[in-house]
Parts: C-alpha cells; sequence; structure tokens
C-alpha cells in the first residue's frame, strides 16, 4: 500500500471504531427511550394510526429512508405500515415556506396529515431546527405522541 493509501485506511479504521464506541454508548443512554417509542408506534399501528417523519438535510433523508421501509418490507415479508416523510414534496414544501416561513413548513404538514393516534417522529442533528421544534409542539397540541431523536 501507498503511504497515502495506509493513511486513508487509518482514518477509515478511526472513524469504525468512533462509531463503535457511540453505539455502544448510545445503546446504554437511549435504549429505554428507543423501546418507549417503539411502543408508541406499535400502538399506533395496530389501532389504525399512521407514522409522520420529518427532519433537515440528512435527517430528512433519514426519514424518507425509514417510510420507505415500514411502507416495503424491512427484514421480513409483511403487511405495509403507514410511514409517511413529509419531507418527500418540493411544491409543498416551497409553497408552505413561502406561504408561513420555513419554520412552519412540518407543523403544517402535521396540522395536515396528523390524526388522533398517529406518531411523529422528529428527527435532528442539532435538536434545535425551528422547523422541527415548532412540529414537534403541533404534533403535541392534538395529543399526537412525539418522538424524536437528536445527536445534540
Amino acid at each position: 500500500m501507498s503511504p497515502s493509501s495506509l493513511e486513508a485506511a487509518g482514518r477509515a479504521r478511526a472513524i469504525f471504531t468512533e462509531s463503535a464506541r457511540v453505539a455502544e454508548a448510545s445503546g446504554k443512554v437511549l435504549a429505554e427511550a428507543v423501546a418507549e417509542a417503539a411502543g408508541w408506534i406499535a400502538e399506533a399501528y395496530r389501532t389504525g394510526g399512521k407514522v409522520l417523519l420529518f427532519g433537515n438535510g440528512g435527517s430528512a433523508a433519514d426519514a424518507q429512508h425509514i417510510a420507505a421501509e415500514w411502507t416495503g418490507r424491512f427484514l421480513r415479508e409483511r403487511a405495509p405500515l403507514s410511514a409517511i416523510a413529509l419531507a418527500t414534496s418540493s411544491a409543498e414544501l416551497t409553497a408552505l415556506g413561502n406561504d408561513y416561513g420555513f419554520e412552519r413548513i412540518y407543523a403544517r404538514l402535521v396540522e395536515a396529515h396528523g390524526r388522533s393516534g398517529d406518531i411523529a417522529v422528529a428527527i435532528s442533528t442539532s435538536g434545535h431546527s425551528a422547523n422541527v421544534v415548532a412540529s414537534i409542539a403541533t404534533a403535541m397540541s392534538p395529543a399526537l405522541p412525539c418522538a424524536s431523536t437528536s445527536r445534540a
């Protein structure tokens, strides 16, 4: 291997090591909260509800990936689960951003699509995105349980 390849491999190993450390630490701290949120989601599905997922940037992509796994199949063949990623329509997002401001785009979509018995899942790297925070408040006002994730 060339010196630059060895350096790149060393950096890759360090990233994998750090990722494993973070995953292990997260499991210790977050297992109960994740289990509780999973219980809310399972109950919503048992009672005919759906899950609304949203976030910005990479978190929006995570929301879309999760919705795709739940409406498709994950690990095994099963009935589809109703999951809607709210960041998929550029027409909706730009219209709502224009009419209500970017900080209200997800709140408005939660108002439009959320019903009693549904779950809102907010995904945020910082935990401080104004539009994600506003949507959590909106989701909680009609008593939609809201599960949130943050790396902050």
